[in-house]
């Protein structure tokens, strides 16, 4: 790995990642690619990461030329593609732009691999291309056991369904053309630069404001969570010494309910600021999501036992890192909810909980 091209690293995970290597492997080239349109890309989030080692190119993984022509300009020879849309409840009111990104856009980019890395006298050979997924490909696990990365995929949202998607196009490119691919299936991420329509930034800023706290159905959907960082050192890891053509799950051994995981934030901010508590009065059931699955759980077993892999935070400390970041970085807030479909998406889904 020399000179790696990172897709939607504007976003909250790609953007860490680019950290991570920026950090931990300054020797590398790196392209970061992310269209900065979309909710959850935000050029705030590559502040100070000026390196000459690193190149910002806007760009949509849609575009073949603009594709064909940084994979050539910049030998590119891993791919880390973390460039999607990422929200359910986005992917249920419009499903149209989930199916562009997550399935055209993988195409695309994956086709573009293959003509640049298996063109004629090459095989391949050190390159990669590495899918970045999620548990929910797996569907609702609450009446049965773990997902195992060789589990069959019952995805149950729009969303869930366009990764899936494009998973099975990375293993087809893989078995078809011996394009030498990854792919990490992640659990629920926290922690800096996440968009605040996601549950963790969603709860902290609302508390803060002294606003409700909407929790879908009666809270006890179960997920699990997993900092930030831990997740990009799992990818990391996979890069360095996974498998090519072999899948790995990211996450920890147990999950925690919503409704947990909003009463442990809610008593963190009731000692940060105890005038304002409890918080947790402020927490509203509110409709449940059509088809909200109501448990994600895979097993991680592959990840420790190949590749020595453990998350170095576990939730309680995921969570204090989190709000601690939230708190000293009201000027990142600003930026992330400044856009009109902010405002839209909190009254489409929460109705009268916004006030």
């Amino acid at each position: 790995m020399k000179r790696v091209l990172v897709t939607g690293a504007a976003g909250f995970i790609g953007s860490a990642f680019v950290r991570l290597l920026l950090d931990k492997r300054p020797d590398l080239r790196i392209t970061s690619l992310d269209v900065l349109t979309g909710a959850a890309g935000l050029l705030a989030n590559l502040d100070g990461l000026g390196a000459a080692s690193h190149r910002l190119v806007q760009g949509d993984v849609c575009n073949r030329a603009l594709l064909d022509s940084l994979l050539a300009d910049e030998d590119i020879d891993t791919i880390v593609h973390f460039a999607a849309e990422s929200h359910v409840d986005r992917s249920i009111d419009g499903p149209g732009a989930f199916v562009r990104t997550n399935v055209q856009g993988t195409w695309t980019l994956l086709d573009a691999a293959r003509q640049r890395w298996l063109r004629s006298g090459h095989d391949g050979a050190g390159c990669r291309f590495h899918q970045v997924s999620t548990d929910e490909v797996f569907g609702d696990r609450q009446h049965i056991g773990d997902a195992t990365e060789d589990s069959p995929f019952r995805p149950r949202s729009p969303y869930a369904a366009s990764k899936a998607a494009a998973d099975h196009l990375v293993r087809s490119y893989q078995h078809t053309y011996g394009l030498p691919v990854s792919i990490t299936f992640a659990c629920n991420n926290l922690g800096p630069r996440q968009h605040p329509e996601k549950l963790v930034p969603l709860v902290i800023l609302r508390a803060l404001a002294g606003q409700t706290l909407p929790l879908y159905g009666d809270g006890t959907a179960v997920r699990r969570w997993i900092h930030v960082d831990d997740h990009c050192r799992a990818v990391l890891a996979v890069l360095d010494a996974g498998q090519a053509g072999r899948a790995y799950a990211v996450g920890p051994l147990a999950g925690t309910s919503n409704l947990d995981l909003v009463q442990r934030l809610c008593a963190r901010l009731d000692q940060i600021r105890p005038a304002a508590a409890p918080h947790a009065d402020l927490i509203r059931f509110v409709k449940d999501r059509p088809g909200h699955d109501q448990v994600y759980r895979t097993s991680a077993d592959r990840l420790r036992t190949e590749l020595g892999w453990r998350p170095r935070l576990d939730l309680d400390q995921a969570l204090d890192l989190t709000l601690a970041w939230y708190l000293d970085h009201p000027d990142w807030i600003r930026k992330a909810t400044a856009r009109p479909a902010w405002s839209q998406w909190l009254s489409t889904w929460y109705g009268d909980e916004r006030d």
